[in-house]
């Protein structure tokens, strides 16, 4: 089953992502279009100090809530996954870490983006404090991996990237 692409054409661009417009010829001899978000990919990071992770409470505007999240972030053009992983942890939570091992990649929304997100479990941190994004509010809390691995398998953490994440880092580690 193979569908068209008969066109394509850019609605919106933004700092890092772009909104395309794609027309498409189905199997069925359907026209239809549909929208598709291009993104340059993207990282999550579980920081783990000992036991515990350190998470994310950070108001997301498309919901209008603070959320529970680890921390993540888009990367740069070019940017390798591990150096966008290294600063997005840095940026977000005041730290660095020695150890960072790969957990895999996702597609988190495949029918919307074309976006690939990078999950990286890192240890042995460190402080290493940068001045705030003037656009985030974000504050770390710690938190044990054992529990948030529950709240992402219970529902009560909702953010699809966390779960993933604390999920992959909690069988890597043979925590839940």
């Amino acid at each position: 089953m193979t569908s068209q692409q008969l066109s394509s054409r850019i609605q919106w661009q933004g700092d890092s992502w772009r909104l395309r417009v794609v027309e498409l010829s189905l199997t069925n001899d359907t026209i239809l279009e549909r929208g598709i978000i291009d993104h340059p990919g993207s990282v999550v990071v579980v920081p783990m100090q000992g036991e515990e992770v350190l998470i994310l409470r950070q108001y997301r505007l498309s919901l209008n809530e603070t959320i529970l999240e680890l921390p993540a972030g888009t990367r740069e053009p070019d940017e390798e996954w591990l150096a966008c992983a290294r600063r997005e942890l840095q940026e977000e939570t005041g730290h660095r870490a020695e150890n960072w091992i790969p957990l895999g990649h996702v597609w988190p929304a495949p029918g919307l983006t074309n976006e690939e997100m990078a999950i990286f479990l890192a240890s042995s941190l460190s402080p290493a404090p940068l001045p705030a994004d003037a656009d985030e509010e974000i504050e770390v809390e710690k938190m044990p991996l054992r529990d948030l691995a529950k709240m992402a398998l219970d529902g009560r953490l909702m953010d699809a990237k966390s779960v993933v994440a604390l999920l992959r880092a909690a069988a890597y580690l043979d925590q839940y």
